[in-house]
C-alpha cells in the first residue's frame, strides 16, 4: 500500500517529520513483518515504527528508538471488544498517511510561555475482516516523546462496545520501573514483575491485582530515562498498567471501578464497569512515552501532556487567575474569615479556601448553597475582594452530584472564584464523563476547579483550563519521607498538576523547611496551597523571614530549566517568571551537595537570595533555614550544600 506524506498547521489534540534510520530487526521469535511504516521527531532524534505482519492472527506492533539507544521493543497493539475479540489481529491493512504539524501554542498559564507541538505523525488504516469494522492505529513521534492511539472510523451495521484495549509497552532489557498506585509509595522492579503496594485506606474499592497507576518512570540500562502516562481522555476509563506476559512488558489496562469510592465518598454506585460503548467516529487516549537522555530531562518536557490533548473548548480563559492559596478550617466564623483574608493579604496571596463542612449543617452531603448559620460568606466573599483576593470554597462529591446547577448559580452569584471539590471518583467511562461535565459547567460559570482525592490528569487543563489543579499524590498532609518527596518530580509531578499541600514549620514534616520551601519551585500546581495545617495565629509572633521566599514564588512559569537529580536521590529545578529565576533544590535522607551552573540566567549581574539548610539538627524539621545574598552571573558555579531531608531555595533577581 501507498504511504502519503503532507504537512499540516494543527493541534496535536486534535489530530500531530522526518525520516528516520530503521528500528533494528525484532526478536527471532516475533512474526514476519510484511511492511515497515517509519516517522521520526522533528529533530530526527526519536525513530517510531508500526510493524504490519504477514501473517494472519498476528497484532501490528510498534518500536522505538531514541539516538542510539532502543526505547521499545517491537510491542503488540490491539482494541478489545466487549466479547473478547481483537481488532488487530488479522486486519486487512488500507494504507496510510503522514503528516508534518506545527501546533505550536502559548498555553494560558503552564511550566513554560509556549509549548512545542511540532511532530510527525502517521495513521495505519485497517478493516477487521470478521467485524468490518474500520479503524486506524495513528502514531506521533515528537521531539519529546511518542506516543499512539487508536481511531474507531466506521462500524457497519453495528454499535462498537468495548471491552478494553492491548497496548503493549515492552522495554529494552534490564529496564527498572518507579510504580505506585492510590497514593502509595513507590516500588522499584522490572516492567513484567509490577505489584506496587497499594494505600490501605483507598484501595478498597477499586481494581484488583498487580495493578498500577500512571505515570510510571522507567529507566534502561543504557540510562534512557521514559515515563509513561496518557493524554487526552475524553469519554474512556482511565488507564492503569499491568504486568506484561514477560519481565520485560508492561500493559495498559482500563479501570472497571471509581478509585476511593468506599470509606470516605458517601453514597454511590459502585458497580464493575468492564465493557463501555462509544460511536464511531471515536479516537481513544494517546499512549505516551516521554523520553530524555536522564531522569531530570523528563522535568522540562511535561508540557507533552497537555499539547497532546483537545484544545481549549472553553471559549474564554482571560478570567483564569492561577495563584497561591491559603486555607481555612473549622471552627467557621466571620471573625476568623475576616483574620485568613488578612493573613493572605500580609503573605501576599492570591486566594483563601473554606475546606469542608463550611455550609449546610456542617455535614458532607448536606446543601451546598447555604452556609452554616451565622457565617455570612457573601459579606466575606466581598472582603477579600476588596484586598485583591479570590474566596474558593470545598464541595463534597455528594452534593456535586445532586445539585450542580444550584451550585454554580449561588457561587456566581456570591462572587467565588473556584470550587475544590472533594473525594472524586474517577475511573470508568462513567466517573470520566462525570468530571468533564463538572469543570464544563464550573468553567461555563467562570469557576476555576480544583478536583481531591484518587485522580491523574490527562491534559483535561488544556481542553477546559479552569481546571488548574489535582491532588492524586501522597502529599504534605500524609507527611511522606524526604525520599518520597524526590521520587514525585520525575514520576507523578511530570504528567500534570500536583497539589501537594505544602505546609511550614510542622511538627509531623519529616523534611528541613528548606526542604518545604523549595517544592514551590520543584512541583508544578497553578493553584498551590500553602501552611496547609496552619493558622494566621501562628505566625503573629516570632520573626519569620524564610517566608519571603513563598510571597514571591509564583504558581506558573514562562521557561522551566532542569539542572540535575535521581528519582528518590535529589533534584534541582530552576523556573523563570518574568525577569525574575526561581531555583528548588531537594535531598532525600542523605546529606548532599551539588553543583549548580547558573548559565541559565543570561546576562548581566544578579542577586542571588538563598533560603538554604543551616547547622544539622536532632531531627530534620528542626533544622534553622538559614538566609544569604550574594552577586553572581551566568558564568558562576553554585556550590548546594543540603541536609539530611534538606534543600535549598534560591530567587535570583538582577543587579544590572
Amino acid at each position: 500500500m501507498k504511504t502519503n506524506r503532507r504537512t499540516v498547521l494543527a493541534s496535536l489534540g486534535a489530530a500531530a517529520t522526518g525520516m528516520a534510520a530503521t528500528i533494528p530487526a525484532a526478536r527471532a521469535d516475533a512474526p514476519a513483518v510484511d511492511q515497515r511504516l517509519t516517522i521520526s521527531s522533528p529533530d530526527g532524534r526519536t525513530t517510531l515504527e508500526l510493524l504490519i505482519p504477514t501473517s494472519r492472527g498476528e497484532h501490528p506492533r510498534w518500536a522505538a528508538r531514541h539516538g542510539n539507544s532502543v526505547m521499545l521493543e517491537p510491542s503488540r497493539l490491539a482494541l478489545v471488544l466487549a466479547d473478547g475479540k481483537r481488532l488487530g489481529p488479522d486486519a486487512r491493512f488500507l494504507g496510510s498517511d503522514i503528516i508534518a504539524i506545527d501546533g505550536t501554542w502559548d498555553p494560558p498559564y503552564g511550566i513554560a510561555a509556549r509549548y512545542d507541538g511540532r511532530a510527525s505523525q502517521l495513521e495505519a488504516r485497517f478493516e477487521d475482516r470478521r467485524t468490518r469494522i474500520r479503524f486506524a492505529i495513528r502514531l506521533l513521534a515528537h521531539d519529546d516523546g511518542i506516543a499512539c492511539r487508536f481511531v474507531l472510523m466506521s462500524a457497519p451495521g453495528q454499535s462498537i462496545t468495548l471491552g478494553g484495549e492491548q497496548v503493549e509497552f515492552r522495554m529494552p532489557t534490564g529496564t527498572r520501573v518507579w510504580t505506585s498506585r492510590d497514593e502509595g509509595e513507590y516500588a522499584v522492579s522490572l516492567p513484567g514483575r509490577i505489584a506496587p503496594v497499594p494505600h490501605p485506606e483507598l484501595t478498597a474499592s477499586t481494581d484488583k491485582g498487580a495493578l498500577a497507576d500512571t505515570p510510571a518512570l522507567a529507566q534502561t540500562s543504557a540510562g534512557l530515562a521514559m515515563l509513561l502516562c496518557e493524554s487526552d481522555r475524553l469519554h474512556y476509563p482511565r488507564m492503569m498498567l499491568a504486568p506484561g506476559e514477560d519481565e520485560q512488558t508492561m500493559v495498559s489496562r482500563l479501570m472497571h471501578f471509581p478509585g476511593r469510592a468506599t470509606g470516605y465518598s458517601g453514597p454511590g454506585d459502585t458497580h464493575a464497569a468492564p465493557v463501555f460503548a462509544v460511536e464511531e467516529p471515536f479516537t481513544t487516549p494517546w499512549r505516551v512515552i516521554m523520553v530524555g537522555e536522564r531522569p531530570a530531562a523528563l522535568i522540562d518536557k511535561a508540557g507533552l501532556v497537555p499539547t497532546l490533548a483537545t484544545p481549549d473548548r472553553l471559549g474564554s480563559d482571560d478570567w483564569i487567575r492561577p495563584g497561591r492559596a491559603f486555607r481555612i478550617r473549622k471552627p467557621y466564623s466571620n471573625a476568623g474569615a475576616m483574620e485568613g483574608i488578612a493573613f493572605a493579604h500580609e503573605r501576599k496571596l492570591d486566594y483563601i479556601e473554606f475546606d469542608a463542612h463550611w455550609y449546610g449543617d456542617g455535614t458532607d452531603p448536606s446543601d451546598a448553597t447555604r452556609p452554616i448559620d451565622g457565617f455570612d460568606i457573601e459579606g466575606i466573599v466581598a472582603a477579600a475582594r476588596a484586598k485583591g483576593i479570590g474566596t474558593i470554597v470545598y464541595v463534597d462529591r455528594v452534593p456535586a452530584m445532586r445539585q450542580l446547577d444550584a451550585i454554580v448559580t449561588t457561587y456566581r452569584k456570591w462572587g467565588i472564584a473556584g470550587i475544590k471539590f472533594g473525594f472524586i471518583w474517577e475511573g470508568r467511562q462513567e466517573d470520566v464523563d462525570w468530571i468533564y461535565n463538572l469543570v464544563k459547567t464550573c468553567g461555563d460559570n467562570r469557576l476555576l476547579v480544583n478536583l481531591h482525592d484518587n485522580l491523574r490528569p490527562a491534559g483535561l487543563e488544556r481542553t477546559l483550563p479552569n481546571y488548574v489543579a489535582l491532588e492524586g499524590v501522597r502529599g504534605n498532609e500524609q507527611f511522606p519521607t524526604a525520599r518520597h518527596n524526590v521520587t514525585l518530580p520525575f514520576t507523578r509531578a511530570l504528567s500534570g498538576p500536583i497539589d501537594y499541600t505544602i505546609c511550614y514549620d510542622h511538627y509531623m514534616n519529616k523534611t528541613t523547611n528548606a526542604h518545604q520551601l523549595a517544592m514551590a519551585a520543584v512541583y508544578y500546581n497553578p493553584l498551590t496551597f500553602l501552611y496547609w495545617y496552619d493558622a494566621p495565629a501562628k505566625y503573629r509572633t516570632g520573626n519569620w523571614p524564610a517566608l519571603h521566599w513563598f510571597d514571591e514564588c509564583p504558581t506558573t512559569w514562562d521557561e522551566t530549566h532542569a539542572i540535575s537529580g535521581e528519582p528518590g536521590e535529589y533534584v534541582a529545578v530552576a523556573r523563570r517568571s518574568g525577569n525574575r529565576w526561581f531555583l528548588g533544590a531537594m535531598t532525600n535522607e542523605e546529606a548532599r551537595t551539588i553543583q549548580v551552573p547558573l548559565g541559565f540566567l543570561g546576562e548581566g549581574k544578579w542577586q542571588a537570595n538563598v533560603f538554604g539548610d543551616g547547622a544539622r539538627a536532632q531531627e530534620p524539621r528542626l533544622t534553622k533555614v538559614d538566609i544569604s545574598t550574594r552577586e553572581v552571573n551566568a558564568a558562576a558555579i553554585l556550590t548546594v550544600v543540603m541536609q539530611p531531608s534538606g534543600g535549598q531555595a534560591i530567587l535570583f533577581e538582577r543587579v544590572t
